[in-house]
């Protein structure tokens, strides 16, 4: 099958990159020839007048819609796979891809097609006004804390829903959750053009003995939105219990400055490093107050054989099984946070009794085998509708 890869790849490396690259080399390893249509946001700042191209390109951009009927042409794709489209490519593409016969299937990462900045998030806290009362919101709430980019985020999704780009053109949408899914369905799509695709893990991984580990990890982007300052407030009620954050912190620079001696800010860790990160912790905490996708790191933390703490929030539950393979709190209650760390950390034996629960549900769960024939049953829905 040829397989035509659609996405437009984020300024820094993220999950999802990740994630579009190991499906990459999973269909090619199973045979399929898979045609990369990439384009890169880490370019903008290099092109005369980024910015302002980044926001014309993201309502539509005439430049992707005629290299996709170029590629469309060349290669006569079977299908197209679209993970993300802004702000380079838009979703021109797509109104391309159906113009020419050839199935769509979207995975949604996220919940941009809901709201504009897709994390249903302003000023810290959760909002979903903009699925329910239209895009205007997010240029009345600044959702972005940048007046141009709240504009033209709220732009986008406007034209795009007005036109039902998405609605019209997109044969499948692959959400990660069944959270996401209802979201979608709340929000007026199909609920027949859904189906629940979570994300995988690469089957590279080797099993070890678990070791207890001697510190409290984080790993992941070090900002707001990931609940750190209800981290540090655990931490710092936890003082006798090593705390260790991997990621980058440059959006909140000053947490290096606060009093916490307990507290270790190690950076971003390529991907070796991280292997020895997660062997050498005890648990793993991701304390997100917004909506998720579907975190590569409770797969990774669950494959390492350690337990989760993580927020009740979105579609986290579906993935953390509440005293099975790890523990829930409530998102931004560092009391309840705190609590639960200290009671996982006292409590050993449970400590590695849920790691190892983890690791099975990850290896039977969220195996290559099985994505695989999930994505081939959504490419085969897609082909017969």
């Amino acid at each position: 099958m040829k397989i035509l890869v659609i996405h437009n790849e984020y300024g820094r490396f993220s999950g999802e990159e990740a994630a579009v690259w190991s499906i990459c080399r999973l269909l090619e390893n199973h045979g399929h020839e898979v045609i990369r249509f990439f384009r890169s946001s880490a370019t903008i700042p290099f092109m005369r007048l980024g910015n302002v191209r980044a926001f014309l390109s993201g309502i539509h951009s005439f430049s992707s819609a005629r290299a996709m009927l170029t590629v469309l042409r060349k290669y006569q794709p079977d299908i197209a796979h679209v993970h993300n489209l802004f702000p380079l490519i838009s979703p021109s593409v797509i109104s391309e891809c159906r113009r020419a016969k050839v199935p769509v299937v979207m995975t949604v990462h996220n919940y941009r097609l809901l709201c504009p900045n897709g994390r249903h998030l302003t000023k810290g806290k959760v909002c979903e006004a903009c699925s329910s009362c239209g895009e205007f919101w997010c240029i009345l709430r600044n959702c972005e804390q940048n007046l141009f980019k709240s504009i033209g985020y709220a732009l986008r999704n406007y034209v795009a829903r007005k036109k039902r780009v998405f609605m019209d053109n997109v044969t499948v949408f692959c959400t990660l959750t069944e959270f996401q899914r209802r979201k979608l369905i709340k929000g007026g799509f199909p609920e027949d053009r859904i189906v629940v695709t979570p994300n995988m893990m690469e089957d590279d991984f080797k099993d070890e003995d678990v070791k207890l580990g001697a510190y409290v990890g984080y790993v992941g982007r070090i900002c707001p939105e990931k609940g750190i300052d209800t981290l540090m407030s655990a931490a710092i009620t936890n003082g006798d219990i090593s705390f260790k954050l991997a990621g980058d912190y440059s959006r909140m620079p000053y947490l290096l400055k606060l009093d916490t001696s307990n507290v270790d800010f190690l950076g971003h860790l390529n991907k070796e490093k991280c292997k020895e990160f997660y062997k050498a912790a005890r648990m793993i905490v991701l304390c997100s107050e917004c909506f998720e996708g579907f975190p590569v790191v409770l797969l990774e933390a669950m494959l390492h054989g350690k337990p989760v703490i993580c927020s009740r929030i979105g579609g986290l539950p579906e993935i953390v099984d509440d005293g099975i393979t790890g523990l829930l709190f409530e998102p931004g209650n560092t009391a309840d946070l705190a609590d639960k760390i200290r009671y996982l950390w006292k409590h050993t034996e449970l400590c590695v009794k849920m790691g190892l629960a983890g690791r099975k549900k990850a290896k039977q769960e969220y195996n290559e085998s099985k994505f695989y024939e999930r994505l081939m049953a959504v490419h085969n829905k897609a082909l017969k509708t």
